[in-house]
């Protein structure tokens, strides 16, 4: 039950950035929440918090 999900920067719209997106696959099963993941963006040059979106 993989299911393939977006994940969205959080941090770049604050900043008037575009935002960083990835892709990445979740168990619906094990994992009912959200995703939440430290990932690189290359338009802020530094790790930020990437967060689910539908």
């Amino acid at each position: 039950m993989q299911e393939v999900v977006t994940l969205e920067c959080t941090e770049a719209k604050k900043e008037g950035k575009p935002a960083s997106r990835y892709l990445t696959k979740r168990n619906k099963k094990t994992v009912t929440e959200r995703i939440e993941k430290k990932k690189y963006n290359p338009f802020l040059k530094r790790h930020t918090l990437h967060k689910e979106i539908k």
